[in-house]
């Protein structure tokens, strides 16, 4: 990902010893923590109903009221086979697979790569974790 043109900021006292806080706790410079937080704020007012969650590593665009992560609806929806059905089938509503579509219209490749790591097969996913149990083994 192509990186912008440098600019200073100055940051209010408080919010400089949130962010210093934050750098310390990630393991990341305060630059690399401004752009993280700058960059879910941007989405969150592009999108109002979306939030993140997840460790610091992994962020996930989840949709608020719903208790689902955006990739988790989109392959919900896939799964179903049509919006009409996901909204029939699941207390999902139409306002909130709207509100994930566009979400993943805007960051595809985001939600595309979590939808394959979901699917991974198992046999891939015992190679790599081997001392996870799979359920009925």
């Amino acid at each position: 990902m192509a990186r912008g043109q440098p600019f200073s900021v100055r940051l209010q006292e408080e919010t400089e010893r949130l962010v210093e806080a934050e750098a310390r706790r990630t393991r990341r410079s305060k630059s690399a923590v401004v752009e993280a937080l700058t960059e879910e704020a941007a989405r969150t007012r592009r999108f109002p109903g979306i939030a993140f969650r997840g460790d610091d590593a992994r962020r996930r665009a989840w949709v608020i009221g719903s208790g689902l992560d955006v990739w988790e609806l989109v392959q919900m929806l896939e799964d179903f086979g049509s919006p009409e059905a996901l909204v029939a089938n699941t207390q999902v509503s139409p306002q909130q697979l709207r509100l994930a579509l566009a979400y993943r219209d805007a960051y595809p490749e985001e939600i595309d790569e979590a939808i394959a790591e979901n699917r991974r097969p198992l046999a891939e996913v015992g190679v790599l974790y081997p001392f996870v149990a799979v359920a009925g083994d």
